[in-house]
């Protein structure tokens, strides 16, 4: 799961059109740190995973994860590519 949420992590920040660097500035955190949380290495928690939903606009992809919906649906999701699988 670690993996999936760390693409999914990626996933709404490239949609919201930010850089790590970006992000990093937004959360206070390390551009390191994100690039952790989103190669899976370091785990975010709840607090910064909220945060991060919030500065990325994607409140969706909380209701989806916490509901248990599928790492590669919420990713399809994102990306627009239902339908294309």
């Amino acid at each position: 799961m670690k993996g999936d949420l760390g693409a999914i992590l990626k996933a709404v920040r490239l949609r919201a059109g930010l850089s790590q660097e970006e992000l990093a500035d937004r959360l206070h955190y390390n551009q390191s740190d994100i690039s952790k949380f989103e190669t899976g290495s370091k785990e975010p928690t709840a607090s910064i995973f909220l945060r991060w939903l919030r500065e990325t606009n994607a409140h969706e992809v909380m209701v989806a994860y916490f509901c248990g919906l599928d790492g590669l649906q919420i990713m399809q999701t994102i990306l627009g590519l239902t339908g294309m699988g």
